[in-house]
């Protein structure tokens, strides 16, 4: 039904399209790359021609094989970081906004207190903590991309505890893990997915953010935030070598956004067939 209902929308399949061609480049990497990344097969700053098409870097090395490994690191980063920080999130408002209280108040807090710090600077300032790997900054990232979804699963708990269908399984004795995961977390899935969605392009963009500043994902593993990091200086010379890396990380984030919006839109009743 769901899928059905997102085929019917011309840019949710754009963005799906979109998706599908970056995820099966990172999964096929070493099979349809046409070189290895680390080598450099011509010489330096080769513009785009039949050979190369997206040319080569300052270094020589093929800079389409180095985006479609890089594929690997962005996705890899966007998705893991953004299921570990969904998880956290939903956990702290689930069990915040149903027992409310002492322990509510203390989960909330704790919540405010993290997002008073730019969540730029303190991704920046935890991975300075630790020697930068691909794992940290899926680490890194997670800990600081919570807040949000902490507080929207907050609210609508909250809301969903006092329904009255909760306040009857409560009644007859039902015990608290029961009445969360069978009553509770059902009503929040669509909220949950929605945000994993739309969660997937910040991430991303989160760690694209990272390795331009050097802490993210470190050379010579490739990532498109450290390719436009690692030719930045040579954008007038080679301006190919920073616009495809930067096009690629912005197609990834607008096509999980389009996404992210149509179910939205599918999966919030007060939102269905305005657009």
């Amino acid at each position: 039904m769901i899928l059905g209902a997102l085929l019917k929308r011309k840019l949710a399949v754009l963005g799906l399209i979109v998706i599908a061609l970056f995820a099966l480049a990172a999964i096929l990497a070493p099979w349809v790359a046409p070189y290895d990344p680390t080598l450099s097969p011509v010489i330096a700053e080769s513009p785009p021609s039949a050979q190369f098409w997206l040319g080569t870097d300052l270094l020589g090395r093929d800079l389409l094989s180095r985006m479609i490994h890089g594929a690997r690191a962005t996705l890899l980063v966007g998705i893991l970081a953004n299921g570990i920080a969904l998880a956290i999130g939903a956990t702290i408002g689930i069990t915040a906004g149903y027992l409310r209280g002492w322990v509510g108040g203390a989960l909330m807090r704790f919540t405010d207190l993290m997002s008073a710090f730019p969540a730029l600077l303190l991704a920046i300032l935890l991975a300075a903590m630790f020697d930068p790997s691909l794992w940290i900054v899926v680490i890194v990232i997670a800990l600081v991309s919570w807040v949000q979804v902490a507080r929207v699963v907050y609210a609508e708990t909250v809301s969903l505890a006092e329904r009255d269908y909760v306040v009857a399984v409560r009644a007859i004795g039902a015990g608290t893990p029961r009445i969360l995961l069978r009553h509770v977390l059902p009503h929040l899935l669509p909220i949950l997915i929605v945000w994993g969605t739309l969660g997937i392009a910040t991430t991303s963009l989160f760690e694209a953010m990272l390795s331009y500043l050097g802490m993210g994902v470190q050379p010579p593993t490739p990532s498109w935030g450290n390719m436009v990091n690692e030719n930045q200086t040579y954008f007038e010379s080679a301006p190919w070598l920073v616009f495809f890396p930067g096009l690629a990380i912005g197609l990834l984030a607008l096509s999980f956004n389009l996404v992210g919006d149509a179910l939205r839109d599918i999966l919030d009743p007060t939102l269905r067939g305005r657009h």
